[in-house]
């Protein structure tokens, strides 16, 4: 190890308000590594990420790059340094073609126009000397999930950097994607660049990195070679404690069906086909996981099937009875519970407190209010007591659920829907952005509702998650069913064809996999 580092975060402090989002962060990163960064969502990585890449600045310490110090006030000041990030959430125009994009905030009209050509061919270059294939003439609108990530990663390669943060970036691939996408990153390192890789994804990181840190509590708790740890102990670094890498499940029979599901059909919010003569059932004792790239009709079919998107034509059945053209409200009544892709939008409402967001759905029922009226009392105790049961990390009932972090505003979201106690519970993206720790308590408690009975609808982009809880897996593409298959980790490789739509090669490996 050189004895000055590539890059050195010496004793970084960030504080907003009373908050102290970074306690004193020392980092070291060595140049032509890829070096992995963990940590429980509120550790820290983010704001230690935004800080190097100019979007934040530090209340306390300093930057040194390449043996200089460095100080940034602009996303723009970092890459005239040469340090670029390819965030989780793509930030591409998608009415713009590859080239358009590329030259957004670099010039006049004019000079786009006139460059265009040379931006195009220059694309074209990078393009096949990385092995990204990105076609500087494509409309953003019209590629996929993994090819827009590529675009954004040439992006940053484009505008010239030595060093790469990636945020999470295979959270929406599927696993061949995921493949070529660390096989990039080694490339990348063999070109003398250097990448620092966001994720809590432990086997990517055992896979393609050289050394990890792991923070805690806004510090940086551990750092080593790679080669000389282990996902259990990652884990255990970054929660504090042991964590259950694979949770236990019984095997049991599926009971009556509780969810009947024939010919669905609807349309995404700009009126083109989105869900396409889906047809499928869900019984009780019985975890029924729906996997997919995301883009290809997950969300439209959860927002069919909770009242909350029109449907076209189809029946949906709970309990024996058609809901289909119920609204949403009507929906909400009936043993059925709901937990959204998007808590934000969908699962809670950001200024209110922790006590009113466990009532969102119950406010006006009993035993929350009577005669019109709120009973707060019974509303805090409620609320005090899903803290307690899902260790919600909060400093009380009233807080504001918008200073949790995302992980606790989930579990929060979790406990609310299964306290509910639903016959049939329709999750989407039950562990998006949460970290092991809370993966682990909100998986476990899926577990358990199942065993008691539940008919759970699981929709995911992690296979991992897939595999842990599911009992049958289905894969979706463009809105159609494609396949069903056991949660079955040899059959990985099938299930990643035909998450890409290639049912063709899917079926010879099917064959040697036979029922």
């Amino acid at each position: 190890m050189n004895s000055k580092p590539f890059l050195r975060m010496d004793n970084i402090h960030k504080r907003f308000g009373p908050v102290i989002a970074s306690a004193g962060v020392t980092l070291e990163v060595e140049e032509n590594e890829i070096h992995a960064l963990l940590g429980e969502n509120g550790a820290g990585k983010s704001v230690l990420m935004n800080i190097l890449c100019g979007v934040l600045s530090p209340t306390e310490g300093q930057i040194i790059f390449k043996g200089l110090p460095l100080k940034l006030g602009s996303p723009r000041e970092a890459i005239a340094h040469r340090i670029g990030m390819v965030h989780q959430h793509f930030m591409l125009v998608p009415n713009l073609s590859v080239a358009e994009n590329y030259m957004l905030g670099q010039g006049s009209p004019l000079r786009v126009i006139r460059d265009l050509k040379e931006v195009s061919a220059r694309i074209r270059e990078l393009s096949e000397r990385y092995g990204l294939d990105v076609r500087p003439e494509a409309i953003v609108r019209d590629l996929s999930v993994g090819e827009q990530q590529r675009v954004e990663i040439l992006k940053v390669l484009f505008h010239g950097i030595d060093l790469l943060i990636l945020d999470e970036p295979t959270a929406v691939l599927t696993p061949q994607e995921t493949d070529r996408l660390l096989e990039l990153l080694r490339n990348l390192v063999a070109d003398g660049k250097t990448v620092i890789f966001i994720s809590h994804k432990l086997d990517e990181v055992m896979r393609v990195s050289d050394r990890v840190s792991v923070m805690r509590d806004a510090k940086v708790v551990f750092t080593t070679e790679t080669a000389n740890t282990n996902p259990r102990e990652l884990a255990r670094m970054m929660v504090g404690r042991d964590v259950l890498m694979d949770l236990p499940r019984k095997q049991l029979a599926p009971g009556r069906v509780v969810l009947s599901v024939r010919g669905l059909n609807c349309a995404n919010e700009l009126g083109l086909p989105a869900v396409k003569d889906v047809s499928f059932d869900v019984r009780e004792n019985e975890i029924v996981g729906i996997a997919g790239v995301s883009g290809n009709g997950q969300s439209e079919l959860a927002l069919a099937l909770t009242g909350l998107l029109p449907i076209d034509s189809g029946s949906v059945k709970l309990n024996g009875s058609e809901i289909a053209g119920l609204k949403s409200s009507e929906i909400n009544r009936l043993p059925m519970a709901h937990i959204p892709e998007d808590r934000h939008k969908m699962g809670i409402v950001l200024p209110l407190p922790l006590t009113e967001n466990t009532i969102l759905h119950r406010y006006d029922q009993a035993p929350f209010s009577s005669r019109g009226l709120l009973k707060s009392n019974e509303i805090a105790e409620h609320t005090r007591e899903l803290i307690r049961s899902y260790k919600v990390k909060t400093a009380g009932e009233n807080e504001l659920i918008e200073n949790l972090s995302g992980g606790n505003q989930q579990k929060l979201v979790v406990a609310r829907e299964l306290a509910r106690n639903p016959d049939f519970l329709l999750i989407n993206q039950l562990t998006r952005g949460i970290d092991i720790g809370a993966m682990e308590l909100v998986m476990q408690r899926v577990l358990k509702e199942r065993d008691a009975g539940k008919a759970i609808l699981l929709i995911s982009t992690e296979l991992e998650e897939l595999f842990g809880v599911c009992d049958r897996i289905m894969v979706i593409y463009e809105g159609r069913l494609l396949g069903e298959l056991p949660p079955d980790r040899a059959r990985l490789e099938e299930m990643g064809l035909l998450m890409a739509g290639n049912t063709a090669e899917a079926e010879k490996l099917a064959a040697a996999h036979p029922a």
